[in-house]
């Protein structure tokens, strides 16, 4: 018997001070069943940061087609492409290819240098891609946070970045791999 998805409702309320961006956003989150907290929480994150109307999850790791998170324009055209983790140099060329912007959010500690040490090669001259590395502090201590159902606020100002519930603060480390 195949393994459901896990659902989460996060209450997300987002202050954007450097991007004017202000609102509150009620999400449902289907966590696979290989999926961890941590990486669940990096796709919050994600939202977080790239918060608007049109911005939606994907199927996630279930399908090979499609990102983490995307957000589409009227015609149906991909204009942003959200990965998490360590996604392989294929899938990110071919994301590029298809949106207008693709960021992927790289977490896990050492491996992630492993990883962008050989995938650099083939990316690193892709005028449309941002690669981010978080902290595994970071992400470890956002996992903390994930509940089943959560009330978070995401506070950003001048490139600081804090993910807050009720009772802990995290202060996110997020540091930029390439230079698009």
């Amino acid at each position: 018997m195949a393994l459901k998805a896990t659902i989460f409702k996060a209450e997300l309320r987002i202050a954007d001070m450097d991007r004017n961006y202000y609102q509150d956003h009620a999400l449902t989150i289907a966590r696979h069943p290989s999926e961890t907290d941590e990486r669940m929480m990096v796709r919050v994150l994600a939202f977080a940061l790239h918060a608007d109307g049109a911005l939606a999850f994907g199927k996630g790791l279930g399908a090979d087609d499609e990102p983490d998170l995307w957000q589409k324009d009227l015609t149906g055209a991909i204009e942003v492409w959200i990965d998490v983790g360590q996604p392989d140099e294929k899938r990110v060329r071919r994301a590029c290819g298809r949106a207008a912007q693709v960021f992927i959010y790289a977490y896990g500690g050492r491996v992630v240098e492993t990883w962008w040490d050989r995938a650099r090669g083939g990316l690193e001259h892709v005028s449309n891609l941002r690669v981010m590395k978080l902290s595994s502090t970071s992400s470890q201590a956002a996992a903390r946070l994930a509940e089943r159902t959560m009330r978070l606020d995401c506070t950003i100002q001048d490139g600081q970045i804090w993910l807050a519930d009720a009772t802990h603060t995290v202060e996110v480390d997020l540091a930029p791999m390439n230079e698009p």
